[in-house]
């Protein structure tokens, strides 16, 4: 996954800096991202959910709201409002750049605040929330010891995740005075609304007011036991996996055609997890898989291995063309099902040196129908002749090349 470090004009004039996250394939659709109260733009959660995306073709823009993260302009002066302009801003950038968004994640805050954003911009045909606020004035319970110095002095030093921040009285005012009510019963986009039941920094109760006040379409989805920052891996990887599945529902990801060359198109493979074996599989037209290792092996098993991928490949071609032929032949097949056993393991087989031809694949075809036994006996002979089958037993040849 390509990812741009970029900078464009926020709603002051300040510079915020931005990544942009782009699809290895083709670009088919954008997203843009807020950041939950006093976060970044590269926490955990954020990472993993535009790397989902950007697998199925969704470029994201994660940035930081102004005063933040490697943004300038003084946070003491950002309300709710600038970070909505901040939101409007970021849109303006990317239309300009032939890439205006379909799509808007927010979490925490950034949830409240693409709920107010997309209001305003008729091109969002679908919004997600992660734990965000139904009432925005929620986020002062953070600092709530300061507020008297805040209101008195204009301005004062709070401590938020063991970092100093300077919380200004526009802010707190800002956030009193929004209701969101009137935002998000206005929006013309199918809205995902994700929270944690134990979510203790905002409670689920935002969750249900936020659905209730919002049109159809619209949808609900716990984050069991989730943290409020979803840092846990496999809680952003399930949140990143139901916003990718659900999208598709609303935004038109329509591929475009496979190169010359690739007639079936061209399969994607991208490393989804660094730290593990998890990968990305992605097709042209659009199909989405999981590779990964088990769990002996270093990995998450999350999805079929390598070699578990060949097994099917050859158990589902193996099934085709016996439908195919039966089909053809008019016979009275009425199920087949193919048991495919494959005995090497690719995490061990990876360390050796390859060579040897030592494979062997068993396949335990189930025909059900009114067949009679010369039927039967013409079908196992079919099943020989499946293109998969014969790739595997002749030579191949593996064309590799570095791209620049």
């Amino acid at each position: 996954m390509p990812t741009q470090r970029i900078t464009f004009p926020g709603h002051d004039g300040s510079e915020l800096a931005a990544r942009l996250d782009l699809p290895d394939g083709p670009h088919l659709a954008t997203a843009l991202f807020a950041h939950c109260f006093t976060c970044g733009k590269d926490i955990p959660a954020a990472r993993r959910i535009a790397a989902r995306l950007a697998s199925m073709g969704i470029a994201v823009l994660r940035f930081d709201f102004t005063g933040l993260g490697h943004s300038a302009g003084e946070f003491s002066n950002t309300s709710f409002t600038s970070n909505v302009d901040d939101l409007i801003a970021a849109h303006a950038y990317l239309s300009g750049r032939g890439m205006t968004p379909s799509l808007m994640i927010g979490h925490s805050l950034g949830g409240a605040a693409v709920l107010k954003a997309t209001a305003r911009l008729d091109t969002i045909k679908a919004v997600a929330t992660l734990g965000a606020p139904f009432d925005t004035e929620h986020v002062t319970h953070n600092f709530a010891d300061a507020l008297p110095e805040i209101m008195s002095k204009g301005v004062a030093e709070v401590s938020l995740g063991g970092r100093p921040f300077q919380i200004g009285k526009g802010f707190v005012e800002d956030v009193a005075q929004e209701k969101l009510t009137p935002a998000i019963a206005a929006l013309n986009a199918a809205l995902l609304v994700l929270h944690a039941p134990r979510d203790e920094i905002v409670s689920i109760d935002n969750a249900s007011q936020i659905f209730l006040a919002a049109k159809h379409p619209k949808s609900f989805v716990t984050l069991d036991s989730a943290d409020h920052l979803v840092t846990r891996g496999e809680d952003a990887e399930y949140a990143a996996d139901v916003i990718a599945t659900w999208a598709r529902r609303y935004i038109a990801l329509k591929p475009p055609a496979p190169p010359p060359g690739a007639p079936e198109g061209v399969l994607r493979v991208s490393e989804a997890d660094p730290n593990g074996y998890l990968t990305d599989i992605t097709s042209s037209d659009g199909h989405h898989l999981l590779a990964d290792e088990p769990l002996a092996y270093g990995g998450s098993n999350k999805g079929l291995s390598p070699y578990g991928f060949l097994s099917a490949g050859l158990g589902a071609c193996t099934s085709m063309t016996i439908r195919m032929y039966a089909r053809r032949k008019g016979w009275q097949l009425a199920h087949v099902s193919v048991d495919v056993s494959h005995n090497k393991m690719h995490a061990q087989d990876a360390e050796t040196a390859v060579g040897e031809k030592i494979d062997t694949w068993r396949r335990r075809i189930t025909l059900t129908g009114e067949l009679d036994a010369e039927q039967r006996t013409r079908l196992l002979e079919i099943a020989d002749k499946c293109p998969v089958h014969r790739t595997l037993e002749r030579s191949s040849t593996v064309i590799t090349e570095l791209a620049e």
